[in-house]
């Protein structure tokens, strides 16, 4: 069992800056308006400048200008947190940009996820440092009150403890170990490189968006044949929400096909945790000491 504590970053107060960052896809100001409010309503200054809202293509400007905004995010020692604004696609193409000297040194929580996992499992593996799976500005409109409160309970120092109904196809069991993983499709394109995750003894989480279920079994297959899924502390599976299916159908619900993959090991798996692409999107603690126990509700107690 893999206990290595990670660092984590030291807890907010009231009138810290959180800084604001769009590594992948573009956003204007107009959607951040709402979250803007609801941070600075928690007692928070957000820092973000125009150089946030630029646009080419599909990304929030070009590759070195998404990096030197992020670099300065991280460098800036005034900057408590830094949300990511929002998700799509594109922090794979500047995670190698980023240099994390200072970060090290002055470790501050990085939070979002989707795309975004490409920065937590990034920090927890190379930098030793917590990083929060949670809900992004643009997102926070729609986030339930519970999402929006474990997020920032986080951020100032309060214990995540969650009680959640059993799922049918979970295989019960008691479980403890540090959190990783996030985006299903984001780490299967991680695999081979050092931003993926080390899974021995781990708890791995799970969740995806808006992919099809024969492409959840290819990447289930993928880590499976990696060695990646051998010998888990545990599986936890959140929101695998708006899949597709072929005209032909693919026979299996996207549960049923990550149990049918890992049926051989004796792990337990939780399926249903309330986080990943979902309107109650609560917080984890990527790197953070996880506790599960299996009973009437699934206890989950981070340490």
């Amino acid at each position: 069992m893999n206990l290595i504590r990670m660092r984590r970053p030291h807890r907010l107060s009231k009138s810290n800056k959180i800084g604001i960052a769009a590594p992948a896809r573009k956003i204007n100001r107009q959607e951040l308006e709402v979250s803007l409010k609801i941070i600075e309503e928690r007692g928070y200054q957000a820092v973000l400048n125009e150089s946030l809202f630029a646009a080419e293509n599909q990304f929030a400007g070009s590759d070195q200008q998404r990096a030197t905004y992020l670099q300065r995010m991280l460098d800036d020692e005034s900057i408590r947190a830094v949300f990511f604004a929002r998700g799509g696609y594109g922090s794979v193409r500047i995670i190698d940009r980023l240099d994390f000297k200072k970060f090290e040194k002055n470790p501050k929580w990085l939070v979002g996820y989707s795309d975004a996992t490409v920065f937590l499992c990034h920090i927890n593996r190379n930098c030793g440092v917590q990083t929060l799976h949670a809900g992004m500005p643009l997102n926070f409109p729609e986030n339930t009150p519970t999402a929006l409160d474990s997020l920032f309970n986080t951020l100032a120092g309060k214990p995540l403890k969650y009680a959640f109904a059993p799922h049918p196809l979970n295989k019960a069991g008691r479980a403890e170990g540090l959190l990783t993983g996030g985006n299903l499709s984001v780490l299967y394109s991680l695999l081979g490189s050092i931003s993926f995750p080390e899974t021995e003894g781990k708890i791995l989480f799970l969740e995806d968006l808006d992919e099809y279920l024969y492409h959840i079994d290819r990447m289930m297959q993928g880590l499976k044949r990696a060695g990646k899924l051998d010998r888990l502390a545990a599986l936890v599976v959140g929101g695998m929400t708006e899949l597709n299916d072929n005209t032909i159908p693919f026979g299996k619900t996207a549960e049923e096909i990550i149990l049918e993959t890992v049926k051989e090991f004796d792990y337990p798996v939780f399926f249903g945790f309330p986080a990943g692409h979902l309107a109650d999107n609560r917080a984890l603690t990527m790197g953070g000491e996880l506790s599960i126990e299996s009973g009437d509700k699934i206890q989950f107690t981070f340490k």
